[in-house]
C-alpha cells in the first residue's frame, strides 16, 4: 500500500471541492483532490452554473447597493422553522468575500446576473436582481491537457453539444430568425463550434457550470494542487477522534492519504443512492428518485464515509431533493438521456397538466416548485407525471424539451415518440393518455383569457421572475399566449432533481458535527454532502451552487487557519 502526505484531502472535484481545494491552496496549503469518476466536475459541470449570492461585488458595480438585511428577512421568511441563524449569516457573511478572493486572486472571473429575479416576489426581502453571479465563459483551449479532465456539457441541454448561457447569449439564439445580427452572432457560434467538433473533438466554448469547473480548476493546478481521477474514497482514517486522512482505491491499488490539516467531503450528496433514495422518496414509482441529472458516480460516498466518523445525517429539511420537471430522452442503442424543462415553460402560449387535463401550477414559477406542485396535486398511488402542452407556433418559436425551433425539424422527435402530437386538442389527449374533455376545457378556460394576456387562475407573468423568464418580445405579457394553433403538442414530465437537500450537520464553518453537536476535529463537507443551508426550501436560482461555493471557501480558509482549536474564522 502507498502511502501519500499532504496538509488537507479534498474528496469530490465539483463546486464545493475545488473551491475548498483553492482557497486553502492560496492560504498556503499543500492540497490534494481525489474524484471517483474519470472526469472532473460531478453535477456542477452539468449544471446552469448560476450562484446566488447577495450583496456581491459584481452587483455592486453595477450599481445594486442593498442591505444584506433584506437578503437575511428574505430567508427567514422562506425557510421558516428550517431557518438556521449561524449557517445562514456564515453564508451571507462569507458569500461576497467568496466572490471577491476568486475574482481577484485566482482565474475564475464572474458575470453579475443584474436583472436575475428571486423566484418569490410576495415574499418580504425578495430581490428583483443583483443577487446572482456565474462564471464567465472560457476558451478550453486556455485549459491545454487539463480541458480532458473536464465533463462535457450535457448533450441534452446544449445545442447539439454547444453551451448556451442564460442572459443575451441565450437572448440571441431564439431570435436567430427575427434579427440579422442575432441570427449572425448565432450562426457565427455554431459555425465556430462545429470546427471545434472536427478538431478537438468536443465543443471548445465553455459556458455556465463547464465554465465554472474548468476556470476553478485552472486556479487549482497552478496554485499546486494535485488531482487524482477515478480514485474513490473506501474509509477515513481516525486518530484519536481527529480525521486525519482517508484511504483511496486506485487502478495499482490501495494509497493511505495522510491529510495534517483534515479531510473536506465534497461528493455532491447520494442522488443515486438507491437506498437512501428509497427512504426518503418513498412516493415515487420505483421507490426512489430515479430521474437525478447528477453523474451516477454521486451516490451517497461522502455521506457515508462521515458516517462511518460518527457523523449525523440530517433528513429534517422541507425536501430531500431539489426538484426538476424532466422528460425522459431515449436514443438509438438503448442510451437514455433527460432534459430538465427550464427555459419552456415561462414562454408563453405553454401549459402543464395532469392526467385530469386539468392545470396544477403557475408553470412559469421555479422548477423546484413546478414538481412540489406536482407532488401535491397527485393522490398516493397515483402516477407521478404531468405533461406539457402548445401549439404548433409555440413549438416553431421557441425550444420545447429537447425539440428545436424553426428551421430545424420538428418530424425526427414526433417520430422517436419524444414530442406527441395531434391535430385536434382531443387527438393529443388520448395520444397522452390524458382526460379529452378536461384538457379541452382547460385550453377553453385559458384561451379565453390568455387572448388578453391574463391568466387569472394562476397568475402567470405577476412577478419579475416569471417575467424574467418569458419573453420580452411577446406583449402585453410576456408570459401568455393562447394555444390555437394546430398541430397541437406535448411532452410527458417527470419528478427529477439537480440534486440532494438532506446531508451531514455541519456548523457554521463548515465542520461536520457528532451525535453530541460537537465538531469531529478535521472534517468538513460542503455541497450536497452538506445538509443544504436553505433547509430543502428554494428560494431562488442558484442555490445550490452558491452556498457549495462559499462553504467550500470557509472550509479551505478555516482548514489554512492554523492547528485543531486554533483556526481563526
Amino acid at each position: 500500500m502507498q502511502d501519500v502526505d499532504c496538509d488537507l484531502l479534498v474528496i469530490g472535484s465539483g463546486a464545493a471541492g475545488l473551491s475548498a481545494a483553492v482557497t486553502a491552496a492560496y492560504h498556503g496549503l499543500r492540497v490534494l483532490i481525489v474524484e471517483k469518476d474519470a472526469l472532473c466536475g460531478g453535477a456542477t459541470a452539468l449544471s446552469g452554473g448560476w450562484m446566488w449570492i447577495p450583496c456581491n461585488p459584481l452587483s455592486r458595480a453595477d450599481g445594486i447597493v442593498e442591505d444584506v438585511e433584506l437578503a437575511r428577512t428574505y430567508l427567514r421568511h422562506e425557510l421558516g422553522p428550517h431557518y438556521d441563524a449561524p449557517r445562514i449569516d456564515a453564508f451571507l457573511a462569507a458569500g461576497p468575500q467568496m466572490v471577491d478572493f476568486f475574482e481577484n486572486r485566482t482565474r475564475l472571473q464572474f458575470v453579475s446576473g443584474s436583472s436575475i429575479a428571486d423566484i418569490h416576489a410576495l415574499t418580504p426581502g425578495a430581490g428583483t436582481g443583483g443577487r446572482s453571479v456565474a462564471a464567465k465563459p472560457i476558451d478550453g483551449r486556455e485549459l491545454g491537457d487539463l480541458l480532458r479532465a473536464v465533463r462535457p456539457q450535457n448533450y441534452e441541454t446544449s445545442l447539439f453539444g454547444l453551451g448556451i448561457m442564460a442572459g443575451s447569449d441565450l437572448y440571441r439564439f431564439l431570435h436567430a430568425t427575427r434579427s440579422l445580427a442575432s441570427f449572425w452572432y448565432a450562426t457565427t457560434r455554431m459555425t465556430r463550434h462545429w470546427v471545434d467538433l472536427l478538431i478537438h473533438r468536443r465543443g471548445m466554448q465553455l459556458v455556465n457550470g463547464n465554465a465554472l469547473v474548468a476556470r476553478l480548476l485552472q486556479s487549482a493546478k497552478e496554485l499546486g494542487v494535485e488531482l487524482r481521477l477515478s480514485s474513490p474514497a473506501t474509509h477515513l482514517l481516525c486518530v484519536d477522534g481527529v480525521v486525519r486522512g482517508a484511504e483511496i482505491r486506485t487502478a495499482s491499488g490501495m494509497t493511505t492519504i495522510r491529510a495534517r490539516r483534515g479531510v473536506v467531503l465534497a461528493t455532491g450528496g447520494f442522488a443515486h443512492d438507491a437506498a437512501r433514495r428509497r427512504a426518503l422518496l418513498p412516493r415515487l414509482t420505483d421507490g426512489g428518485e430515479a430521474w437525478s441529472l447528477p453523474p451516477e458516480a454521486v451516490a451517497g460516498d461522502g455521506v457515508r464515509l462521515g458516517e462511518s466518523v460518527g457523523a449525523i445525517f440530517d433528513a429534517t429539511v422541507a425536501s430531500p431533493a431539489a426538484w426538476c420537471p424532466v422528460s425522459v430522452v431515449r436514443y438509438r442503442g438503448g442510451r437514455t438521456g433527460l432534459y430538465p424543462h427550464i427555459i419552456d415553460r415561462g414562454k408563453p402560449g405553454i401549459i402543464g397538466v395532469l392526467a385530469n387535463g386539468r392545470r396544477f401550477v403557475n408553470e412559469a414559477n421555479g422548477y423546484h416548485d413546478y414538481v412540489s406542485a406536482m407532488l401535491a396535486a397527485l393522490p398516493q398511488g397515483a402516477e407521478i407525471a404531468s405533461w406539457l402542452v402548445c401549439d404548433h407556433a409555440f413549438q416553431r418559436r421557441y425550444p420545447f424539451g429537447m425539440s428545436k425551433p424553426f428551421p430545424f425539424p420538428v418530424g425526427p422527435y414526433v417520430r422517436s415518440g419524444y414530442l406527441l402530437r395531434g391535430r385536434t386538442i382531443e387527438a393529443l389527449a388520448a395520444t397522452c393518455g390524458i382526460d379529452g374533455r378536461g384538457l379541452a376545457d382547460t385550453l377553453a378556460d385559458y384561451n379565453r383569457e390568455a387572448r388578453e394576456g391574463r391568466d387569472p387562475a394562476f397568475g402567470r407573468g405577476a412577478t419579475p421572475f416569471n417575467r424574467g423568464s418569458g419573453d420580452p418580445d411577446h406583449k402585453p405579457n410576456p408570459c401568455v399566449a393562447p394555444i390555437e394553433q394546430p398541430p397541437f403538442y406535448a411532452i410527458k414530465v417527470l419528478p427529477g432533481s439537480f440534486g440532494t437537500f438532506a446531508g451531514l450537520k455541519t456548523d457554521a464553518l463548515a465542520r461536520v458535527l457528532n451525535e453530541q453537536g460537537r465538531p469531529i476535529e478535521g472534517l468538513y463537507a460542503a455541497g450536497g454532502d452538506q445538509a443544504n443551508v436553505m433547509g430543502g426550501c428554494y428560494p431562488s436560482g442558484g442555490i445550490n451552487l452558491g452556498p457549495a461555493m462559499t462553504f467550500g471557501f470557509i472550509a479551505g480558509r478555516h482548514a489554512a487557519g492554523g492547528e485543531f482549536g486554533e483556526r481563526g474564522a
